[in-house]
């Protein structure tokens, strides 16, 4: 009995040496290297720059951030887009890091906004970035909604 366990075991010994041998082998007669892996590329930071579309309850109307750069505006839209009027012109801070979620506190541009009869006069406005939209408070009439853009 011991007889045939030496054998079994001999026979999966040489079975793995063999098996081990044959992967190491290449058509260029050479030894084999491991395949070198690409290095995962760097993810990108989070881009927010371009034109989001807050909707209103209302089809013809509805608020619309313009981000480019470091400064962003916030527009009352209404008339099917034919009247603008501005509610927020101030800094936008971009995120520098590959990230999913992002907040800023933007600083008004008070120049902008004391001849803009719609305009928030807020020295500060936080906004905030979460699964695709960019939402922010808006208070007009002493009535404060928080409103939610996609991007267009």
């Amino acid at each position: 009995m011991l007889d045939v366990s030496r054998r079994t075991f001999l026979a999966m010994v040489a079975g793995a040496a063999s098996l081990t041998l044959a992967g190491c082998g290449n058509s260029g007669g050479g030894g084999s290297t491991p395949a070198a892996s690409a290095p995962e590329p760097e993810p990108e930071p989070l881009d927010l720059t371009g034109t989001w579309i807050a909707a209103g309850e209302s089809e013809d109307s509805w608020q619309e951030i313009v981000i480019e750069g470091d400064a962003m505006t916030v527009n009352w839209v209404s008339d099917n887009g034919d009247t603008k009027a501005l509610y927020w012109a101030g800094t936008y801070t971009a995120p520098e890091n590959a990230t999913d979620t992002w907040e800023w506190t933007s600083q008004n541009d008070t120049e902008q906004a004391q001849n803009a009869l719609m305009a928030s006069g807020d020295e500060t406005k936080v906004f905030s970035y979460a699964d695709g939209q960019i939402s922010y408070d808006v208070t007009a009439l002493g009535v404060t909604k928080t409103l939610h853009a996609e991007k267009e």
